[in-house]
């Protein structure tokens, strides 16, 4: 692995996985939410989130934590490896809900409140997003490395060893739609 990207629905966990795999690995990891974000809760513009995307991307290593579909695909071209956080509604919103207040080298800032419309982003993501991120692994999988978890407990024996678990690198297509 030089080049990888880790998706899923927010609250998954991608950014723990993403510096847990940066530790592991000594790649370079880029947040894609710190890059599009600003401290005081605006964007940057998709022009400059592209250029600086592309910047990124013409690094020989690096780990891009984040969804963003609408550069999704070029990113999947430009990596060798895919991790796939597909967990329960369940968990995400835990997930979400856990870190209320506290500080992430992800994010530009620290969130105060699990507000209504992240939960809806949330609830909604297996019906919404899921669909396109998994015609998009598809499209991809004979191509790149792809390793898709159901749970917190897969990605961390995944981590928890040198090569991972087999069954979690080629999950049949009983993960997509």
């Amino acid at each position: 692995m030089q080049r990888a990207i880790i998706i899923g629905s927010p609250g998954a966990g991608k950014s723990t996985f993403a510096r847990k795999l940066r530790d592991k690995t000594d790649i370079p990891l880029y947040y894609l939410d710190q890059i599009w974000h600003k401290p005081d809760r605006t964007n940057i513009s998709s022009k400059e989130f592209d250029s600086r995307l592309y910047a990124i991307l013409d690094r020989k290593q690096w780990i891009i934590d984040g969804n963003y579909l609408r550069t999704l695909e070029v990113r999947i071209q430009a990596c060798d490896t895919i991790y796939f956080l597909d967990y329960p509604v369940a968990v995400c919103l835990e997930g979400a809900r856990s870190r209320i207040g506290k500080s992430r080298e992800d994010m530009p800032w620290t969130e105060t409140e699990f507000d209504a419309e992240f939960k809806e982003w949330i609830l909604h993501f297996p019906k919404r997003q899921r669909p396109q991120l998994c015609s998009l692994i598809e499209k991809y999988r004979n191509q790149k490395t792809v390793h898709s978890f159901r749970s917190r407990q897969e990605t961390d024996d995944y981590l928890d060893t040198e090569t991972g678990n087999a069954e979690s690198q080629k999950r049949g297509p009983d993960y997509v739609l």
